[in-house]
């Protein structure tokens, strides 16, 4: 599957117009309202990780009171950080969105919820749709004491809501140094829309968004 994706990389930035027919990609899921609400003030900072960053990145750029949703790499070296040895599987790194968002519109443990309701099935283990390796693994990467408690309570929430019926295999993985993808991952849903990945993938889970919480909602991708 990476020399898939690696193809329709290729064409995208070499400015090809590939089309293809859109289809559902993952099952939505109806994630539970958190019971444990998160208590935050001021801009905050998060991680996730939950497959391909492209979509994640999407699903976070259409969410009202993220300001900002950048691609990049969690978990590995500074000197592994690149497209082409993540893409190995071999070097720790998830592929992983920094999300930026203000709690007045959008809580943390909202964030979570949309993340795998319409963004990640996390009951599977280092993989999504297409994917297969441990960059593609889906954690949570709680930057402080309030987001960790509510991600620990959210998780066992989850594994008690009866939603999915295999159990839940999300990691809570340490902050460590969050390194910006290269340029061309960022918006890269929105600069190549007619990309097949884009289509087949990631715009459903936008359009899943769209439909499962319309009040949080934007129809504007915010970029950045």
């Amino acid at each position: 599957m990476m020399k898939f994706k690696a193809a329709l990389l290729a064409a995208a930035l070499a400015g090809v117009a590939i089309t293809a027919t859109p289809s559902s990609a993952e099952e939505v899921f109806n994630a539970p309202v958190a019971t444990r609400q998160a208590d935050e003030s001021g801009l905050q900072t998060a991680i996730f990780a939950g497959g391909c960053f492209w979509g994640i990145e999407a699903i976070f750029s259409h969410t009202r009171g993220v300001q900002s949703a950048v691609s990049g790499y969690h978990g590995g070296t500074q000197q592994q950080a690149s497209y082409s040895l993540v893409s190995s599987g071999v070097t720790g790194h998830a592929e992983a969105v920094k999300v930026v968002y203000d709690p007045s519109v959008v809580r943390y443990d909202q964030l979570l919820q949309i993340l795998f309701s319409v963004g990640a099935d996390p009951t599977l283990l280092n993989r999504q749709g297409p994917d297969h390796g441990t960059q593609y693994r889906s954690a949570i990467v709680p930057m402080n004491a309030e987001q960790r408690a509510v991600a620990q309570a959210y998780l066992a929430q989850m594994g008690r809501s009866g939603v999915w019926d295999r159990p839940i295999v999300v990691a809570i993985e340490n902050p460590r140094a969050f390194y910006e993808a290269e340029e061309y991952h960022q918006d890269f849903s929105l600069r190549n829309p007619t990309n097949p990945y884009i289509r087949r993938w990631d715009a459903p889970k936008v359009e899943a968004l769209r439909e499962e919480f319309p009040q949080l909602y934007r129809s504007t991708f915010r970029t950045g």
